[in-house]
């Protein structure tokens, strides 16, 4: 199935901003559907295109590459005969598919774009690890974007349900609660989206088999289970400590601070031993990190702790079955559980990384905030989120809880809003309920994050 992507959007705006100037690069993790949704714009927006796999090129087209980059005539007619396919002069458009396999390809965009004849877009996974660009010279004719899951948007719009996402929209541009017919299936659909992920195959697999938990989850773990090839084929020493943040994702999420522990992992373990690590994590985007930021104040990265931090799973879908069994899943009924909002124990985790990966969707770099209280010894404030408008000249800082329980407090909330008013655009609670707003905070169904 091909589904409706927003990035296609920034495709076309791409093709007619830069007219052949820059190629596009595309980043994501492994399957998010970076090569379908770039074949189905390159059928629709060019007269013809070639599509280059380097997972499986054969030697004919990487020879062209090492051999012919000087005779450009040469290196086309190679492409077009092993190919088969005509090239048309400023009408066709040439994709380099999973670009990290062959680094060379990537290096020859300077030659190619500067040349003028075709446009060019490259896909890869892992395209920022070190390993892969070591030996050539990254390109400066690259316009990169980064591609994530599908958002719950974009599965709305896969399960026909548009009208819902504008409504949506709607309601949280003119500040009022949707119905609450329409609240109840919104909150379905969402609770749907928890369950079966953004991850194209897994939607898919939903779709086609009357809507199956059970065939959305064999396509998730077949996806960590790709996940964690490529973590074994890692060269460096730092691949044992990859696999086991990765493995322990769910552990550190379910947890009441939700941060990774390393003492947990290794004994008297350091994180300037894992900062390799978590590079690797963050730039494979298999995982979204966030930072603890000390002093929420003009610049959050300025202040950020990077000691101190949570790991979110990329996607939502995957973390409910990377963090349940196959056995649990079927013997708990733990999906019919979590539909209903009847899941008693590790709902927040669940609810907490989606609105971790929307904001992240949504360009956003999130930070959290602590506050440590000595008198007590204890922590007596925790932000979840803290975004940024990002303005030069009216900085404003946004303060995000997530609460997935039907009782609860916002006592740290309450806190922050009143240490650093001055500071703050609007508090947000994220919770199950419809919107309203009290106090000043404006209290947002989970449906809605996608808004902000």
């Amino acid at each position: 199935m091909i589904f409706k992507r927003k990035i296609y959007e920034k495709l076309i705006l791409w093709k007619k901003d830069t007219n052949g100037a820059k190629a596009l690069f595309i980043e994501g993790a492994r399957r998010i559907g970076k090569t379908t949704i770039v074949e189905e714009f390159a059928r629709k927006e060019y007269k013809s295109y070639i599509m280059i796999d380097f997972n499986d090129a054969g030697e004919a087209v990487k020879d062209a590459f090492q051999n012919y980059l000087q005779d450009l005539d040469t290196f086309f007619m190679i492409l077009s005969t092993e190919y088969k396919t005509t090239l048309y002069p400023r009408e066709s458009i040439l994709i380099f598919d999973e670009i990290q396999q062959f680094p060379k390809a990537r290096q020859s965009i300077k030659r190619l774009v500067k040349d003028g004849r075709f446009d060019y877009v490259e896909t890869g996974s892992l395209v920022s690890i070190r390993e892969n660009v070591q030996d050539i010279t990254i390109p400066s004719e690259e316009r990169k974007i980064k591609m994530y899951p599908m958002d719950f948007e974009e599965f709305c719009w896969a399960m026909e349900e548009d009208s819902m996402a504008e409504y949506i929209r709607k309601c949280f541009a003119d500040a009022v609660p949707l119905t609450d017919q329409f609240h109840r299936k919104a909150m379905l659909l969402y609770r749907q989206y928890l369950v079966v992920g953004g991850m194209p195959q897994s939607v898919a697999a939903y779709l086609e088999n009357n809507r199956s938990f059970q065939r959305a989850d064999e396509e998730k773990r077949d996806i960590l289970a790709l996940y964690r090839d490529d973590i074994m084929k890692i060269q460096a020493k730092y691949q044992s400590r990859v696999l086991s943040i990765f493995d322990q994702i769910p552990a550190f999420l379910s947890q009441h601070e939700k941060r990774v522990i390393l003492s947990d992992i290794e004994t008297g373990a350091s994180f300037s031993k894992f900062n390799d690590t978590f590079f690797w994590l963050d730039n494979s985007m298999i995982a979204n990190e966030c930072f603890n930021c000390t002093d929420p104040n003009i610049g959050l990265s300025l202040n950020e702790d990077r000691t101190y931090l949570k790991c979110y799973m990329g996607d939502t879908g995957l973390l409910v079955s990377h963090a349940f069994t196959e056995a649990e899943i079927e013997t708990e009924d733990l999906y019919r559980q979590l539909i209903l909002g009847r899941l008693s124990i590790n709902e927040g985790m669940i609810f907490e990384n989606a609105v971790m990966q929307a904001l992240v969707c949504n360009g956003y770099i999130p930070f959290f905030y602590t506050h440590y209280d000595h008198e007590k010894h204890r922590n007596d404030m925790e932000i979840d989120f803290l975004i940024t408008n990002k303005s030069k000249t009216k900085y404003k800082i946004y303060p995000i809880e997530v609460k997935s329980a039907e009782r609860y407090s916002i006592t740290s909330l309450s806190k922050f809003c009143d240490k650093f008013k001055h500071r703050i655009g609007q508090a947000y609670v994220i919770d199950t309920k419809n919107y309203r707003k009290k106090d000043d905070i404006v209290y947002l169904p989970a449906y809605m994050t996608m808004c902000l």
